[in-house]
Parts: C-alpha cells; sequence; structure tokens
C-alpha cells in the first residue's frame, strides 16, 4: 500500500512539472513572437 501511494505521488510530481514545462515553452514562444513584432516595427520606422 506504501509502495502504491509513493508511486502515484511520484506520477503526480511528474505531470505537475512536465505542465509547468509546457506552459514556460508556450511563454517563450511569445516572447519570441513579440521581439520579432517589435523588430520588425522599429525596422519600418528607420526606413520611412
Amino acid at each position: 500500500m506504501i509502495r502504491r501511494a509513493a508511486l502515484l505521488s511520484v506520477a503526480l510530481a511528474g505531470a505537475l512539472a512536465l505542465t509547468a514545462c509546457a506552459n514556460t515553452v508556450r511563454g517563450v514562444g511569445r516572447d519570441v513572437g513579440n521581439t520579432v513584432d517589435a523588430t520588425q516595427g522599429a525596422v519600418a520606422d528607420v526606413a520611412r
């Protein structure tokens, strides 16, 4: 019974860690997208 509880705890902790990683990767993608947009805007301002 204790082994089963330990295994369940490890599985839940792993799932939580994977969820956190997915959110971080999604946030990085948004940051990169915003950086590209800002750079393109700056280039357009300089070209005018």
